[in-house]
């Protein structure tokens, strides 16, 4: 037989026949070891224990003290196991796929009654079973016509489709938990007993159409989480229950900031109080950009489809176009424009326009520009996930050399926006080139040294994620962790080489030649709406004093009031402080109930006693007690409170 080597993380090698098993090099290392593994990674592939290994390769194995390979596992076998027990309890239901999705899995079914929700307790406490019977879960390769026959006389059409859509010449594995069988990729554990018994939980039912086609049957689909143990199940589902406080939707409604309706979908119809966060947030950034060299530029919103053909839009995202079609006179066919879904090819119009010089650059472009992009209308989200959006959206057209300079300077920008806006928490992916791409390898390791030292020099570090960048280019991307610990990718700086080159731009360097610039494509927030909905849930509605849309409501607790109630609302607004009096014939602690809901700041509650002192009784959100403050003494507070960061 013929043998093979195998490269541990140590450097250390070991020669083993052909076709020997992650467990059993596990075996051959220790006993403990063997007792421990629980997966391996072959040549950077996740291995089942139980897959041979054919050639030379590095290997190293996992245990459960592996977090991301053990999650894996452990959700991947929660979803086989849950569709063995609804098998097993309605064994008329026809199985189809189950993923691995973030923090468990869901598993799609075709049954003709609806699952309930007592539904999902029983098919909870079958699984628990099938875990404490720790059946041993084992995999074989068929010949295709053999599963073909296999599916076929157990009455399972959607696998006959999946073997349909797995390519030639790749392996068609099947799997089995105990008895119960599954067609599928692995890898998985060794048996139902290393899953944790007490650390998931099915969630919910929703319905979906096969293979995400609306043409197609639909399928309800069951939805689990799934931890290592009982305490990160236990602060997973604390974390949601805090999201669904948080909900930036129901709050949204609370603080009568937004709606959306089906006249228009995917958009926002933006009240009083909503636009107020909006413009406050965009001047703050537009003072902020000024401050930083940015000009800013403003570009049409419709653009005719050959500048999508040039730029390489039309063919490469067209399908997420909003298309125009006009009847222009004397036109012999309609003129085809497109509504715009990003901003970078006008603004290298306007930088194509006249001569640049290497003195002109860098050049920071910023554009608050409203784009559109078809989101298919089961990914809508809130104001999270829409079809109008507006961007902060800036291009920086710079040499090579500069771009290291100008990538360390946005993200010492971006850094202290972040850090006024309430979040101190965040890290930087650097997405490297991918296995198909353009340019040589030489351009490319300039390119990534830029964006790492660049990293590097504004104090930063970094986690690489291989071949995720563009074609053309390496990337950084920005991710929040909000209050509640959930992940955000909002900023990114996008190195392009490919753009200006495709659109001719070009400078005139020191030598008197003509030379292209690189582009950086940034963005600190990403889009305003799906910001603004971040920064709401981040704060659970009680946003930062500068940025409330009602700063302060000044609540008069008998009609005497109602003259100084004014006079206090007078002096704040003079004094810059958003407020408003609210003199209703209701009792006050009704008011304050009201816009405490409403998560206004600041209740001042005036009655008689403070109208003979001039002063007013201040009640602060999320505090019971209240404190007396002159009227000069408040409206000097409020004042400065009310002050942007940038402007305090």
């Amino acid at each position: 037989m013929s043998q093979i080597s195998l490269t541990f993380p140590d450097g250390n090698k070991r020669v083993y026949d052909a076709g020997v098993t992650a467990a059993e090099v596990a075996a051959s290392i220790a006993p403990s070891l063997a007792k421990a593994a629980i997966s391996a990674q072959v040549n950077g592939i996740h291995y089942d224990l139980a897959w041979p290994i054919t050639q030379d390769a590095t290997i190293s194995l996992n245990t459960m003290k592996d977090d991301g390979p053990a999650l894996e596992l452990i959700r991947h076998d929660c979803a086989h196991i849950m569709a063995r027990a609804v098998q097993e309890l309605w064994p008329d239901v026809k199985v189809t796929i189950g993923p691995v999705r973030d923090y468990g899995w869901f598993y799609d079914f075709d049954r003709a009654e609806p699952f309930t929700p007592e539904d999902l307790g029983v098919i909870e406490a079958r699984m628990k079973q099938i875990i404490n019977a720790r059946d041993p879960v084992r995999t074989e390769v068929w010949e295709r016509a053999r599963a073909v026959e296999y599916y076929r006389g157990r009455g399972e059409p959607f696998k006959l489709e999946l073997l349909d859509r797995i390519p030639e010449g790749q392996d068609i594995r099947m799997y089995w938990h105990g008895d119960w069988q599954d067609l599928c990729r692995g890898p998985h554990l060794q048996h139902t007993g290393q899953v944790p018994a007490d650390a998931f939980k099915l969630t919910h039912v929703a319905g979906a159409y096969w293979l995400g086609d609306s043409t197609r049957p639909m399928l309800q689909r069951i939805y689990g989480l799934a931890f290592k143990n009982r305490d990160d199940l236990k602060a997973h589902m604390h974390m949601l229950e805090e999201a669904a406080k948080r909900d930036h939707r129901k709050l949204g409604r609370e603080m009568n900031l937004f709606h959306m309706q089906e006249e228009a979908p995917g958009q926002i119809f933006w009240h009083p109080n909503g636009w107020t966060i909006y413009t406050t947030l965009q001047d703050y950034m537009r003072r902020r950009q000024r401050a930083d060299g940015y000009v800013e530029v403003n570009t049409p919103q419709v653009v005719n489809r050959k500048l999508w053909e040039a730029s390489g839009h039309w063919e490469n995202y067209r399908e997420n176009m909003f298309i125009v079609e006009v009847d222009e006179d004397g036109a012999r066919e309609k003129v085809i424009n497109a509504l715009k879904p990003m901003n970078c090819p006008c603004h290298v119009q306007i930088f194509n326009q006249g001569i640049k010089s290497y003195r002109d650059l860098p050049l920071r472009m910023a554009e608050f520009g409203s784009c559109a992009r078809y989101e298919p209308s089961g990914a809508l989200h809130g104001i999270m996930r829409v079809r109008g959006f507006t961007q902060d959206d800036a291009h920086i057209f710079c040499t090579l050399e500069q771009v290291e300079s100008e990538s360390k300077k946005f993200i010492e920008f971006l850094s202290r926006i972040y850090a006024e806006l309430g979040f101190d928490k965040w890290r930087i992916k650097l997405s490297t080139r991918p296995e198909k791409r353009v340019g040589s390898d030489e351009i490319w390791d300039k390119m990534e040294a830029a964006l790492a030292n660049a990293v590097t020099a504004a104090g930063y570090s970094y986690e690489i994620f291989p071949g995720e960048g563009a074609f053309y280019a390496p990337k950084l991307e920005f991710v929040l962790t909000d209050a509640i610990g959930r992940d955000w990718q909002c900023g990114t700086l996008q190195l392009d080489p490919n753009l200006p080159e495709r659109l001719d731009a070009s400078y005139i360097g020191e030598d008197g030649g003509r030379h292209r610039p690189f582009m950086l494509h940034r963005a600190c927030l990403g889009s305003f709406e799906r910001f603004i909905g971040i920064l709401i849930e981040n704060h659970a509605g009680k946003l930062p004093f500068w940025l409330a849309p009602r700063q302060v409501v000044v609540a008069s607790i008998v009609s005497d009031a109602d003259p100084f109630v004014e006079e206090v609302v007078t002096a704040l607004t003079l004094a810059g402080v958003r407020a408003e009096a609210d003199m209703r014939n209701e009792k006050i602690n009704y008011k304050v109930r009201e816009h405490s809901v409403g998560k206004v700041p600041v209740i001042l509650a005036v009655g008689m006693k403070e109208v003979e002192e001039r002063t007013v009784s201040v009640r602060r959100l999320g505090e019971n007690r209240t404190e007396t403050m002159t009227l000069a003494a408040a409206v000097e507070e409020f004042a400065r409170a009310a002050l942007p960061p940038d402007l305090a």
